[in-house]
């Protein structure tokens, strides 16, 4: 007899403030490797964030970087996970899948296939022309990218995974709406950072269905879930005591010059 698959959706209305949100998400991350929390999907408009990658921050152009995001209001902090800058802000989505499995490393590369497909058919059900796969010239490239669009197309979806034993994150952001700002931002830090890229490849899945709405976004994406597992909703209030038990986890803030 085969077990249903259940997935606990905790909505966070607000968002904890830039670093906090990501220390949310190891912390969600180490209960799930504890065994203190099941399968979970946290879904959250964030505050304005330029992530950078640990390659990044080792770049000689990384203070001046960090000091540009911070004049277009945008914090800048290094995510654990590796890949090179993203942007993103109250107009975009992130998901953070979390789920404790014995054997975490051997489905990862399947894990970004997967949710990738699982995504870009999400967006797809709204109305957006979604694929999954590279563009050239986008910013934190990844060969899991989901993109729309035609000609270059333009990049509406990033992941990233971090594994431990016995658990694992999988976190996506969706551009939904206001593509200039993260357009602008990155041009800054990638020009800092002395990184090609193409500005033509950020934008918004509104860009390619104008009029659609964070709620109806919300609600494809999480329909695209239902199909991975059954959604069960939970209050969001309780993630913060199961966090507590592990004391924090803060990614790291960018240097001030």
């Amino acid at each position: 007899m085969t077990t249903e698959r259940v997935l606990d959706v905790y909505r966070q209305e607000e968002s904890f403030g830039a670093a906090e949100d990501l220390q949310h998400a190891l912390e969600l991350l180490a209960a799930a490797r504890r065994g203190e929390l099941g399968p979970s999907l946290r879904i959250y408009r964030p505050r304005p964030t330029v992530a950078f990658g640990q390659r990044d921050a080792r770049l000689p152009g990384f203070p001046d970087a960090a000091a540009a995001c911070r004049d277009l209001g945008f914090e800048p902090l290094v995510r654990k996970a590796g890949g090179r800058a993203a942007a993103y802000h109250q107009g975009c989505l992130i998901l953070d899948h979390i789920e404790p499995e014995a054997d975490a490393v051997t489905h990862s590369l399947a894990r970004f296939a997967g949710f990738a497909r699982l995504l870009a058919g999400a967006l797809q059900d709204a109305g957006v022309p979604a694929g999954v796969g590279e563009i050239p010239g986008e910013y934190c490239p990844g060969e899991y990218s989901v993109h729309g669009g035609t000609g270059p197309g333009i990049k509406l979806v990033g992941t990233a995974q971090r594994v431990v034993s016995g658990a694992w994150l999988f976190s996506s952001v969706v551009v939904i709406q206001d593509s200039a700002p993260l357009r602008e931002v990155l041009t800054a830090a990638y020009s800092a950072l002395g990184l090609e890229w193409n500005p033509a490849t950020a934008g918004a899945a509104e860009d390619l269905r104008p009029g659609l709405t964070m709620a109806e976004a919300e609600a494809a994406l999480l329909a695209g879930y239902s199909g991975y597992a059954s959604l069960r909703y939970r209050d969001p209030g309780s993630l913060a005591q199961i966090a507590a038990a592990g004391g924090p986890a803060f990614p790291t803030a960018a240097p001030s010059r």
